[in-house]
Order: structure tokens, then C-alpha cells, then sequence
């Protein structure tokens, strides 16, 4: 069983690329400390909206659709089978008590149906944090909030991009000395 991928299957893989694609930032395989002692590691964790999203096997998850029952070690297979399944229902149940969206998809999902799955429970959570009266609520997103990238870029909030807008009242830049040979200056 060593060749059993834990993460990075095929179907998380094309899911993580298409929401890359669209934009949406996230962290892989990232473990979640809730209370009451219970770590959880969804396949793809959106922190900032507390999206968790899992890609289930049909073997290993016991789909009903695919799930196949191995008939060689049934003794051992049919208990495993049922403590995964036991185990993800726990688990979403911990997830949720801790405030977070779960998001179960099967392995046999069509992509495009994973991803739309995927963007509309970002849609229904909203960002934790204050939001800023001035500005809309999708400016004051942190940066790696579960949202597409913004084209225009962030703003700089500071001065103009080129210093040469005001030379007339900037110094001048320093320049250092020309590099020489000699070591000691």
C-alpha cells in the first residue's frame, strides 16, 4: 500500500490547477488543529474564508456510485473501508462545529462541476475582518483570501511608481564609487 498516494492524486491535482487558473490562492494538504485535540488535513484549505475542500477516493471512501468491495481479505477490507468513512464523517462534523465549509467531491466528479462546486461555497463564506467603510469589501480581502487575483494589481499607497514625477523635490540619488581592483579600497 506504499504506492497509495495520500496527496497529490490526479483529480486533486487538475482541481488545484484549475483553481489556480481562475486565481484562487490556497494552502495543499494543510493541518487544521482543532479543538478538542482532532487534526484534520483537507486536500485543499482555504484559511481566510475557512474553506475546506477534500477529494475523496471512490476505493478508498467507499463511493457508492464506484466503490468496489475487494473480495480476497474482506475480513480485513470491509472494517477499513467502513472506519474511513466513519472517520470523514467525524471529521466534517469537527469542521463544521469549528466554523468551517466542508467541501467532499468524488474522485469521478467532471472537473468543471468540482470547480463550479468549489467557487460557489467560496461565494457563500465571507472573509473574517474588518471591513474598511471607504473601501468595497473585495479591496479590503487580504491578499491570500480565497479570491481571484486582482488584474489591475494592488495600488501604492505610498507616492508615484516613477521618482522622476518629482525630481524637483527629491535629492538626488547616491551613487556609489566605481568598484576598483585594489582590496583594501
Amino acid at each position: 500500500m506504499r504506492a497509495n498516494r495520500r496527496t497529490d492524486t490526479k483529480p486533486e491535482l487538475a482541481l488545484r490547477r484549475a483553481l489556480h487558473r481562475l486565481g484562487y490562492r490556497y494552502r495543499k494538504d494543510h493541518r487544521l488543529d482543532l479543538d478538542g485535540g482532532r487534526r484534520v488535513r483537507p486536500d485543499i484549505a482555504f484559511t481566510a474564508r475557512k474553506v475546506a475542500v477534500f477529494v475523496d477516493g471512490c476505493f478508498w471512501h467507499a463511493c457508492p456510485e464506484h466503490g468496489s468491495k475487494p473480495r480476497a481479505n474482506e475480513w480485513y477490507w470491509g472494517p477499513k473501508l467502513i472506519k474511513n468513512v466513519e472517520r470523514d464523517r467525524i471529521n466534517d462534523a469537527a469542521l463544521i462545529l469549528a466554523g468551517w465549509t466542508v467541501v467532499r467531491l468524488w474522485e469521478h466528479v467532471p472537473l468543471d462541476e468540482a470547480v463550479s462546486t468549489v467557487v460557489t461555497a467560496l461565494g457563500t463564506t465571507i472573509a473574517p475582518g474588518p471591513a474598511d467603510a471607504a473601501r468595497p469589501a473585495d479591496a479590503a480581502r487580504p491578499a491570500d483570501a480565497a479570491g481571484p487575483a486582482d488584474a489591475a494589481g494592488p495600488a501604492n499607497p505610498v507616492g508615484p511608481a516613477n521618482p522622476a514625477d518629482h525630481a524637483d523635490t527629491a535629492e538626488p540619488p547616491k551613487r556609489n564609487p566605481p568598484a576598483t581592483d585594489d582590496p583594501l579600497g
